[in-house]
């Protein structure tokens, strides 16, 4: 029976800890390309118009409904049956992306929902265009709504991404299995992988924190 061995523990932690540059890897690149996609699937979901609506509605409700390991396996594993083959990388990026995009369009239809009707009325008698008071008067308001539910989502993105340890993408829960595997000791090297994830998502909630309390900063009138 194994139990935790802190000599593994402090030997395989710098080969554990390689995994985490395609972990982050993914993550930053995934949230990067879900975050516009997100965007403007929000306005699609949101638009009078069916043929925005209605293609919104239907890409955010298949990768809500979808599981995260069935996308990567149909773009791993089932796209090369019809000639387009993906690396572990981009197949995980993709996959990622298309799933948290998903989500990212729901928080940001939320957060542009809740700002006032008013405030679109008000870019008007301003003589602002549309676009003009979406950038300047609804896009600052929604963001400092979004922020605490996008900065959630990025943290279940970079723990989703162990996930793809199942298409042998060499991040940190596949650097962790292959050492467990040798060394016949999958709980140390399972602990240590848990405690890289637990201080990196620690040090993004922090940041996460002070974002929030530097935009409020510049949004609300400070209280005497």
């Amino acid at each position: 029976m194994s139990s935790f061995d802190l000599t593994l523990a402090i030997e395989s932690f710098p080969y554990i800890l390689k995994g985490l540059q395609y972990t982050m890897l993914v993550a930053v690149v995934s949230m990067t390309i879900a975050l516009v996609l997100g965007f403007f699937l929000a306005l699609g979901r949101m638009s009078q118009h069916v043929y925005f609506r209605w293609p919104s509605m239907l890409f955010i409700s298949f990768n809500r409904g979808v599981p995260i390991l069935v996308l990567l396996f149909l773009l791993y594993a089932a796209l090369p049956e019809l000639g387009f083959s993906l690396s572990t990388v981009t197949a995980a990026i993709v996959a990622f992306s298309l799933n948290t995009s998903a989500y990212i369009a729901e928080v940001n239809r939320s957060a542009l929902s809740s700002v006032p009707a008013g405030q679109h009325e008000a870019g008007s008698v301003l003589g602002l265009r549309k676009w003009q008071t979406m950038r300047y008067i609804i896009l600052p308001q929604a963001i400092r709504i979004a922020l605490p539910p996008l900065s959630n989502v990025f943290l279940t993105l970079i723990k989703s991404t162990s996930i793809a340890s199942t298409i042998a993408l060499p991040e940190l829960m596949y650097q962790a299995r292959i050492i467990g595997g040798r060394e016949f000791n999958y709980l140390t090297v399972i602990v240590v992988a848990a405690l890289i994830y637990w201080g990196v998502c620690s040090l993004l909630s922090w940041l996460q924190r002070y974002l929030e309390k530097r935009y409020n900063h510049y949004l609300e009138p400070e209280q005497k």
